[in-house]
């Protein structure tokens, strides 16, 4: 029979021991953004995604960029998800499956903000998210990364007063309204025509679908003859604009301007049909987003400015500028 002194201290030191273990189990697991170095708590490396709004050419160009993130940074993985059908719906399965898979970080060009911002959220709540080409400033997202889109709705109105210095009636074109690049480039075009004798008639939606988007410019030349001016806020929008103007034989009559650079755009304004677009630099919105969400992960805010908003200048191609910005743009894309 042990003596009750010594029984006593082992007892003692069983509940120091049993203390610890309980203590030590109700420690929260590292999160992504408390990791250090290039790998996350479970040693590997940090999984990270970019989540665009549509399919577009446009995209192409922003998935290069962050391949060249990629091959910089050394402990990330990088996984291009785009929607199919351009939905916020479909955008938010494939959040729904970026986050069962343990995704670090996602940046994310929201078709709908304010009716994504609890999808927005949520994410947040596991992993680094930042938005790119379209905001949603009210979500707990880290920053936004893309265009002024105020700045470069101004930027395509003051190119449609060049182009129409006598004014006349105009249609804008657009995938959505709900996405707020698509309001606030509307918003910077209608502070920039102004006092102006332009009149805009109204804003044709059709939900990306590129079909729809040609069916929208052809009725419009149908139902509008007298229709002076076109404008594409998205980027399949010039192709789509330019392919029912150059049908119905009015390649005189209407000034188109675009956005963004898609084959048919470039070509457009080379040919004269398309007076000029209005660039965005989606290699960058790539590159960037990646760096900063792997700077987040290692614990790296200092990149993040005040406003939470980080600007990618837009540029304005016309037929001056076509054939060299062509060629830039072929080696971002990686042709020859």
């Amino acid at each position: 029979m042990r003596p009750v002194k010594a029984t006593r201290s082992l007892l003692s030191l069983a509940c120091v021991l049993l203390s610890i273990l309980l203590v030590s189990s109700c420690q929260p697991a590292s999160s992504p953004t408390n990791s250090t170095g290039g790998t996350n708590s479970t040693g590997g490396p940090h999984k990270l995604a970019f989540v665009p709004n549509n399919t577009s050419d446009f995209w192409v160009i922003a998935r290069k960029g962050t391949e060249k993130a990629e091959k910089e940074i050394s402990g990330i993985s990088v996984e291009f998800r785009a929607p199919a059908d351009g939905t916020a719906a479909e955008q938010q399965r494939i959040i729904d499956d970026l986050l069962a898979k343990g995704i670090h970080g996602i940046a994310i060009s929201p078709v709908d903000p304010a009716n994504q911002t609890a999808m927005l959220d949520r994410a947040a709540a596991t992993a680094v998210v930042v938005t790119q080409d379209s905001d949603a400033p009210t979500s707990k997202r880290e920053c936004y990364i893309g265009t002024d889109n105020v700045a470069a709705g101004r930027q395509a109105g003051e190119l449609l007063k060049e182009a129409l210095p006598q004014g006349g009636k105009v249609m804008l074109f657009v995938g959505t309204l709900d996405a707020a690049n698509a309001q606030q480039r509307y918003q910077g075009l209608k502070e920039a025509i102004a006092g102006s004798n332009i009149q805009i008639l109204n804003v044709r939606t059709d939900n990306t679908e590129r079909v729809r988007a040609k069916a929208n410019a052809a009725d419009t030349l149908v139902n509008n003859p007298d229709i002076a001016g076109m404008v594409g806020l998205w980027s399949y929008n010039g192709p789509a604009i330019v392919s029912a103007v150059r049908e119905a034989n009015k390649l005189d009559k209407v000034k188109i301007i675009a956005f963004d650079e898609e084959d048919e755009t470039l070509s457009g304004i080379r040919d004269g049909a398309i007076y000029a677009t209005v660039v965005q630099q989606p290699f960058e919105f790539g590159y960037q987003s990646v760096v900063m969400m792997a700077k987040i992960l290692k614990g790296d805010r200092s990149g993040i400015p005040a406003g939470k908003q980080i600007f990618v200048p837009t540029i304005a191609v016309k037929k001056a500028d076509v054939e060299e910005f062509i060629k830039k743009i072929n080696s971002l894309r990686g042709r020859s």
